[in-house]
């Protein structure tokens, strides 16, 4: 079946339609990775927006339902080159176009997808359709488009309800094993009580901590930092997640409860940004974002640069925060954005990409050894 996908420009692309045949309109972004399809379509924090997959051929390894980074995918669409019909890898499962049709998502394949990204990086990230009407009117559709906005992701996709989880009961993935050498819990140092505010969260951060013999309690974006210090834990994660921060004025004003206490504080991407507006910093939209696994970040202090992924369209503004509250951790080596904070006389640092990348590059995993040595030594100070 013919599919077709318009842009706010006017811009329209004819390909194959893949996945669910109804008609979505979402915000058009692109990711330059080459692998990890399924953890992208998976992760939160594309809530809102329909990706473009640059790598040209997708689904060449088909779908395991293990890599999924959280319950269900989360984008609007997708739009791929090439779509592998026929996977080759002894864990598949399934194959792209099925999991895509099973979860209703519509998708477009055979576009030139270097053209369509071409496109978005010269004019910016933009809103688009994905149709199969023939028939589709551009001038209204185009009008529609100018209209959308992307609104309400945070809450969207959080958790329900308070999740806990125990380290002593979780099991490694085989990457996980395959990583540490076949030994079981390969990173454990301790035994500490983390709290994760759920904005959007991905698995793997609670894998990481979990790995590392940390109990882990999961909390609804919402819940209030009474609740959240009441229950004594050890440290606080704040997690990625969707959509525009300044959009999350309850949850900041929590965060700043969160950081008044002397209770160590980890938080990664949307938490990165919500840190920051929570103690008087500015955040501003990306002409196209970040989104890939190959973006170099160097920290400051060590002058070492670290491979990391990425998937975000806001930044904190350079020197919207004040010297004497936080000072820069690591800065983006292409672009110079900033990618993270040491907030001073706190135990806080924040970061913009993601340390807990799967799949992705792991160079950076070592952030959370370094919250468990916060909440160690905060722990041996009480």
């Amino acid at each position: 079946m013919k599919a077709f996908l318009i842009l706010e420009d006017g811009n329209v692309f004819a390909g194959t339609s893949i996945g669910s045949t109804r008609d979505v309109i979402s915000e058009i972004v692109f990711n330059t990775s080459m692998s990890g399809y399924l953890e992208i379509l998976t992760d939160p924090s594309y809530a809102g927006q329909a990706v473009v997959m640059t790598y040209p051929l997708i689904g060449n390894y088909g779908v395991c339902y293990e890599d999924m980074e959280s319950r269900k995918p989360w984008v609007d669409g997708y739009i791929v080159r090439e779509i592998a019909r026929r996977p080759s890898n002894f864990r598949s499962e399934d194959t792209i176009e099925y999991f895509l049709e099973q979860n209703d998502i519509p998708g477009i394949a055979g576009i030139d997808t270097r053209a369509l990204t071409k496109i978005l990086r010269e004019k910016g990230t933009m809103n688009g359709m994905i149709t199969c009407r023939e028939d589709a009117d551009v001038k209204e559709v185009i009008k529609e488009l100018k209209a959308h906005k992307v609104t309400g992701v945070v809450k969207k996709v959080t958790c329900a309800q308070k999740q806990s989880y125990l380290a002593e009961d979780f099991t490694p993935s085989l990457a996980d094993l395959a990583r540490s050498g076949l030994k079981v819990h390969p990173y454990k140092t301790g035994h500490y009580k983390v709290a994760l505010l759920d904005y959007g969260s991905k698995d793997n951060i609670k894998d990481c901590l979990l790995k590392r013999g940390c109990d882990v309690t999961v909390y609804p974006a919402l819940t209030k930092a009474e609740e959240i210090l009441g229950d004594g834990p050890d440290g606080i994660m704040l997690s990625n997640g969707p959509g525009d921060p300044k959009e999350c004025t309850e949850i900041i004003e929590e965060i700043k409860k969160m950081y008044q206490s002397d209770v160590p504080i980890f938080a990664i991407c949307l938490g990165h940004q919500l840190m920051a507006l929570a103690c008087g910093g500015d955040t501003s939209k990306l002409k196209y974002g970040h989104r890939g696994a190959n973006h170099p970040v160097k920290d400051l202090k060590t002058g070492r640069v670290y491979i990391s992924s990425q998937n975000h369209g806001y930044v904190v503004e350079d020197g919207s925060l004040q010297e004497d509250i936080a000072e820069k951790y690591f800065i983006n080596a292409n672009d110079g954005t900033i990618e993270g904070y040491h907030y001073l006389n706190k135990n806080i640092f924040t970061v913009q990409f993601h340390p807990e990348a799967c799949a992705g590059p792991q160079d950076s995993e070592f952030l959370f050894d370094e919250f468990i040595n916060m909440m160690e030594v905060q722990v041996c100070q009480k």
